[in-house]
């Protein structure tokens, strides 16, 4: 017998005494177990979600949520996840737990500042990879096809079922898959197989009608963020202890990013070679389109090396790997303390190079301070940018008023290499260090028409030396 969902809010204030499975065209939804503390009436429920879930729900601060397996929201549904709510991931054997939102679904999580929601391992010992992640699946643009259909894109990490649940993309640049706001994801990432793994929050083809914001990722397997095409915009980001990359962009995103934190963990490292940004247009470098373009500032990167003497993982590569005819472009951050600071790479497919100088990828107002080597070039030469030495010449050009620091002290920095108490903020006042606190800026042509970014800033980096903007980072989050 159908039973709808809306009974979920009402049947989660009751003391439950045993098992209930709410069911909705056949296929099994929710099911409630027994709550703790005297049935669950002061403590609330513990509440397993598993299946396809095809009705708008509900999940309370009250309760507390398992995902069982790979949960989708579909037949355009909304889920709506209160402040405070906290969300865990189970696994057992090859039964990963992901949260899906499918295309035309969505999920309203909004937490607080000070009431935050947290998607999280349901392990007593929680590691990263004990789960999968959350999977945004939206109708913009993508450059891929599947099954021949233009402008659709198969999500990695055997997400896809024969429902189709798995596809994203389309021809809504502004489509809206909900909002994320003050929301943390621990111990997400899963390798379902080599190159093709579900990521601590994937956006694939997200459109710009939906709301990123203040998401801290925390211990992720793979990839803290992956953004496969799509329009969608985001601000305040953080990755903490990512163990391959921070930031990732494929397949035609073009979206924009604002004030982001990257903390690595000096020993924490992937095989496939682990990098704050890694972004392509995509993985065969052809000129497919949407290109892969987006714009990212005021990003803090802090790697793995506090010293030029500190090694870590071998496994790091460096700050930026920006390669494969991707036309990515980063203003106004920092990336310190990285074997290599950036890295300009068109060894698969058209030359990159050739983007930097036709102006589609700009690099302007960054500083890379204490990375063993500051700037790289490999792959297909472009018109004046044919070698390692040329590229350096490029980026100390002071038209985009880029500066190299030797050492990641000199950048001063509060703390940023104290791991149980980090804190990435500039000192304030004449600190010393070169431009940081006020050599970013926002003239370059690509921010001409913009109404995202805050312009009004001057300084570099995703936390200001002064004001409101130093303390984004503080109370919602856990280092």
């Amino acid at each position: 017998m159908k039973k709808s969902l809306f009974l979920l809010a009402a049947l989660a204030t009751l003391a439950w005494t045993g098992c209930r499975k709410i069911e909705s065209d056949g296929e099994i939804q929710v099911v409630v177990v027994n709550g703790g503390g005297g049935g669950g009436t002061a403590q609330g429920q513990t509440i397993t979600l598993q299946g396809r879930i095809s009705a708008d729900t509900l999940l309370r601060k009250q309760n507390t949520y398992i995902l069982k397996g790979l949960v989708y929201m579909v037949n355009n549904a909304t889920m709506t996840i209160e402040p405070g709510t906290v969300i865990k991931g189970s696994y057992s054997g090859t039964d990963v737990a992901a949260l899906i939102i499918t295309r035309g679904a969505k999920i309203r999580a909004e937490g607080t500042a000070t009431d935050p929601i947290v998607f999280t391992s349901a392990s007593p010992n929680p590691q990263s990879g004990d789960w999968g992640g959350i999977v945004i699946c939206g109708k913009a643009p993508v450059n891929t096809s599947f099954n021949g259909v233009a402008n659709t894109f198969q999500v990695e990490g055997g997400v896809d079922n024969a429902n189709g649940d798995g596809l994203a993309g389309g021809t809504d640049a502004a489509d809206n898959s909900g909002s994320l706001k003050f929301v943390r994801i621990e111990y997400a990432g899963y390798a379902y197989q080599p190159d093709k793994e579900i990521n601590s929050l994937t956006l694939a083809a997200v459109g710009s009608g939906t709301t990123i914001e203040n998401i801290q990722v925390s211990y992720a397997k793979d990839d803290a963020y992956e953004w496969f095409g799509g329009t969608v915009n985001c601000k305040f980001l953080i990755a903490y202890k990512t163990l391959d990359d921070d930031f990732d962009t494929d397949n035609g995103y073009s979206g924009k990013v604002q004030f982001g934190l990257v903390i690595r963990d000096s020993l924490l490292a992937d095989i496939s070679r682990s990098q704050a940004f890694e972004s392509d247009n995509n993985s065969s470098g052809t000129t497919a389109t949407p290109k892969t373009s987006p714009i990212f500032s005021n990003i803090t990167a802090i790697g793995p090396r506090a010293t030029l003497n500190n090694i870590g993982n071998s496994l790091f590569r460096g700050g930026a790997h920006i390669r494969r005819n991707t036309a990515m472009s980063l203003f106004n951050s920092i990336i310190l303390g990285w074997p290599i600071g950036i890295e300009l790479d068109g060894t698969t497919g058209s030359s990159t190079a050739l983007n930097v100088e036709d102006s589609s990828l700009r690099l302007r107002n960054i500083t890379l301070a204490g990375n063993t080597i500051n700037t790289r070039f490999a792959g297909t030469a472009g018109a004046t940018i044919t070698n390692d030495a040329a590229f350096a010449t490029w980026f100390t050009n002071p038209f985009y008023g880029n500066d190299l620091l030797l050492n990641v002290s000199d950048a001063r920095l509060v703390q940023p290499y104290n791991y149980a108490a980090p804190d990435p903020t500039p000192f304030a006042g004449s600190n010393g260090n070169i431009r940081i606190n006020t050599g970013g800026g926002f003239t370059d042509p690509k921010f001409n028409g913009d109404t995202f970014f805050d312009k009004t800033i001057t300084f570099r980096g995703g936390i200001a030396p002064a004001g409101p903007l130093t303390s984004w980072w503080k109370g919602w989050t856990k280092f």
